[in-house]
């Protein structure tokens, strides 16, 4: 019988609220596919047609938290200089993370890592441009766009993906000393750019906790 687009989206959208279920109760490296696929309802081997392994599951996790936390960035209002409004973006993105945080680190070895190569890691590809984008789009807010150098955005994703390496393993309360390391990161960036005579290219980091 064939398999319509809905059913697999279904058994898709299953297989991922089981493996989140499941790595929230034992963590990422004790969880298996094959409990996964029993929670989900399907059979080990089925799972496996929708994804390859547990890294790729939790690939697809970041990857759509990743997606509505843009979104409601992007519907929200802006702040009043490039550092505001990258400190803002990344805070949203941190925030959406937040139930996939104990399952990062395999995501940022492989495919997030600034060494990935995308026909390698295209899920991950998928990732990097989404969010650089959305910086770009930032970026040209302030007439900044067709100035920026390839350089700029490889220091970009250094910077950012040490962000989220750094919180990852932040032990600080709600993740606080995250916060001063992407104050940091986010001036170091800023501070690279051209400076048109634009005051808003300045300003003061926002406050406030990533949860």
């Amino acid at each position: 019988m064939r398999v319509t687009a809905a059913v697999k989206a279904a058994t898709r959208r299953r297989i991922l609220e089981a493996a989140g279920e499941r790595f929230s109760e034992v963590g990422f490296e004790a969880a298996t596919t094959r409990e996964i696929a029993a929670a989900a309802g399907i059979a080990a081997g089925t799972l496996f047609n929708y994804f390859p392994s547990k890294e790729a599951i939790v690939m697809a996790m970041v990857a759509e938290a990743l997606v509505e936390a843009r979104c409601a960035f992007e519907a929200g209002r802006r702040g009043e200089s490039l550092a505001e409004d990258l400190f803002a973006l990344i805070a949203a993105e941190l925030r959406g993370l937040r139930p996939h945080r104990g399952c990062l680190r395999p995501v940022l070895e492989t495919a997030l890592s600034p060494m990935a190569r995308a026909e390698v890691s295209p899920d991950g590809e998928a990732i990097r441009v989404g969010h650089l984008e959305a910086v770009g789009r930032l970026v040209a807010a302030r007439g900044l766009g067709d100035s920026l150098l390839p350089v700029a955005w490889n220091l970009y994703w250094t910077l950012y993906t040490g962000v989220l390496a750094f919180w990852a393993c932040d032990a600080s309360p709600h993740q606080e000393d995250t916060l001063a390391v992407l104050d940091h990161y986010l001036r170091a960036f800023v501070a690279s750019l051209p400076r048109p005579n634009d005051p808003a290219m300045e300003g003061p980091m926002p406050g406030g906790a990533v949860s």
